[in-house]
């Protein structure tokens, strides 16, 4: 039976066919669907972690333990599951064990454009990379057979455009492979230095075997044509290769890009006139191919940053024909990012926006977005839990050139839980006054409402046990702790005033859902905000909200009932009444 299948959901799929056990992840586009359709199938235990290093620490010890086993994490994920991803490649594997990394080139919703294919480089281990959904389903089962026949994790590259285009993928019959017996093996699993320096000689002796199989497997492929142009590529450039030049041109079209096959290139090059490399992002395998020897272009004219398709392609290695294949004539309008229309973290920014001599230091997510006019707060945003810890920085910086900026820290929920912890302790334990802000709205927002520890369930929407952020600050130690309403705006300033105000380090925990959970929307349905022409005064205070429900129009202030939630923030700052609340 075929079916349609993103590429996420065809990971999904090859990961039950073949047999996998246990999956952990941590959310982020492009990856997070691929736990969400594992979930929906059964004999598969399914977690979302704390974080990417905690999903590819429970996946190693599932596959010590015997079971295959699956992590996924975006991109910049991977540098956070680095740590274990480096040691668990000396260890090898029992049952099957595969990191799933999505690249995303182009930065649709990332901080950077890394390209993750090194890593396999300098982890020393297998790397598969699928064109298209039905690959992405097939691979994953081809990774875990990899996986234990060479005694190595298998890193899994997509891209953005793999992970969401869908296509037919021929769907199969799951491989009960069980759970492989456990062995204690501390040569192998505990990694010692007497222990590490062996197994570094074996790692390096399997990558020789990984090359070898590299040149010989079914993943690796030469589809013939004209022999004018020879294309080396792989991925969703393979795609794009295809369309581009069709049967004009030959390719060697790689499946598993880390050991690159050095003796299929040289076949493949040695019979083509013109050796083309087309990839995106990095020179990877361009600079492999050099290093053999072989004359080649590739970046010399195809760009380095952003995504390609077959548009780039074309205008870059055939100049003299611009063909033009696909156009719409439907412009669509740009939607600048902004908190969204009754956003519970509005009141907290505003609150803070009053104190135009804060440094604040934000974090990756909703609160990303107080950077954005006319609220304006956020001064920096680094990565994952690091708005805590950075905030530190500025403030342990500002001490030392005898500047007394005030430092407001913003996170999440979710994020601080995957990372925002540890930073939270720094601050207690070298005793930095910054003000923390976490703002719980019980979910995991951005990448599209994930449960995570602190919202009672887990990955199956099944109840769990919820852990309590406010316990756990005190817990730490800290002292001066307000937790608010953001609703509340005279509550949430008045905290915001005594934490700017304190010389000690500070936590306000702001707690309201998320606006968009649907039973948060179907309660607040009725719920709206209206404007009383007859006491409005036109003075633009509410605007200063950034709520994207109000607008000036035609001389008066406007209240789109359609985006508005009557979370009453406008009505709160408004001096004349001229705001009520309705359908309470």
């Amino acid at each position: 039976m075929k079916k349609m299948l993103s590429g996420n959901e065809a990971i999904a799929r090859g990961a039950w066919e073949a047999g996998c056990t246990v999956a952990a992840a941590y959310p982020g586009t492009p990856s997070t669907e691929i736990l969400e359709n594992i979930t929906k199938y059964d004999g598969i235990y399914a977690e979302w972690a704390p974080n990417e290093k905690v999903a590819a620490e429970v996946v190693c010890g599932a596959s010590i333990a015997g079971a295959r086993s699956l992590t996924a994490m975006k991109h910049v994920g991977l540098n956070v599951a680095a740590d274990p991803l480096f040691t668990i490649a000396y260890e090898g594997v029992n049952g099957g064990l595969v990191f799933v990394t999505a690249d995303d080139p182009g930065m649709h919703s990332s901080q950077n454009e890394q390209d993750n294919r090194y890593y396999s480089r300098a982890s020393k281990v297998a790397m598969l990379e699928p064109s298209d959904s039905q690959e992405a389903k097939d691979y994953i089962k081809d990774a875990f057979e990899i996986s234990e026949k060479f005694d190595t994790v298998v890193l899994f590259r997509v891209t953005t455009r793999i992970s969401h285009s869908k296509g037919l993928v021929e769907l199969g019959e799951r491989n009960e492979v069980g759970v492989k017996p456990y062995v204690k093996d501390v040569k192998k699993y505990v990694m010692m230095p007497a222990h590490s320096r062996v197994k570094h000689i074996e790692v390096e002796e399997r990558l020789k075997r990984l090359k070898a199989y590299s040149n010989d497997c079914f993943l690796n492929k030469i589809e013939w044509g004209s022999k004018n142009i020879g294309i080396i590529t792989s991925g969703v450039s393979y795609q794009y290769a295809k369309e581009v030049f069709g049967k004009d041109a030959s390719y060697l079209k790689i499946g598993m890009t880390y050991p690159l096959p050095d003796l299929m290139i040289k076949k493949f090059a040695k019979a083509v006139d013109k050796l083309y490399i087309i990839e995106e992002n990095e020179p990877f395998i361009e600079t492999e191919v050099k290093n053999l020897g072989i004359d080649c272009i590739g970046k010399d004219f195809i760009p380095l940053c952003g995504e390609l398709n077959p548009d780039i392609i074309r205008r870059a290695l055939l100049p003299v024909e611009e063909i033009q294949t696909y156009s719409v004539d439907v412009n669509v309008p740009s939607r600048p990012p902004v908190l969204c229309p009754g956003c519970p973290h509005r009141g907290i920014f505003y609150a803070v926006s009053k104190y135009k001599d804060i440094i604040s230091s934000g974090d990756i997510g909703c609160y990303t977005l107080g950077v954005v006019q006319p609220l304006g707060v956020t001064d920096t945003c680094i990565c994952m839990g690091a708005s805590i810890s950075a905030g530190i920085g500025i403030q342990k910086a500002s001490m030392m050139a005898q500047r007394n900026a005030k430092v407001f820290s913003f996170i999440g929920d979710s994020t601080f839980f995957h990372s925002g912890i540890t930073g939270l302790i720094d601050v207690l334990y070298n005793n930095s006054p910054i003000v923390t802000c976490i703002l719980d709205n019980s979910i995991t927002a951005m990448t599209g409402h994930q449960e995570n520890p602190g919202t009672g369930k887990n990955a199956k929407g099944e109840i769990a046990a919820a852990v309590d952020i406010e316990t756990m600050v005190k817990a730490i130690g800290f002292k001066n702790i307000r937790v608010v309403d953001p609703y509340d705006l005279a509550t949430t300033e008045a905290a915001v005033k005594e934490a700017y105000e304190s010389t000690e380090p500070f936590v306000i925990i702001t707690k309201q859902p998320c606006a968009l959970i649907k039973e948060v929307q179907k309660k607040r349905a009725h719920l709206s905000c209206s404007i009383i022409e007859d006491n409005c005064k036109k003075c633009k205070v509410c605007l200063r909200t950034g709520c994207p429900a109000i607008s000036f129009r035609n001389g008066k202030i406007v209240i789109d009932k359609e985006m508005c939630n009557g979370c009453g923030l406008c009505k709160q700052v408004c001096k004349f009444n001229a705001i009520e609340k309705v359908g309470e």
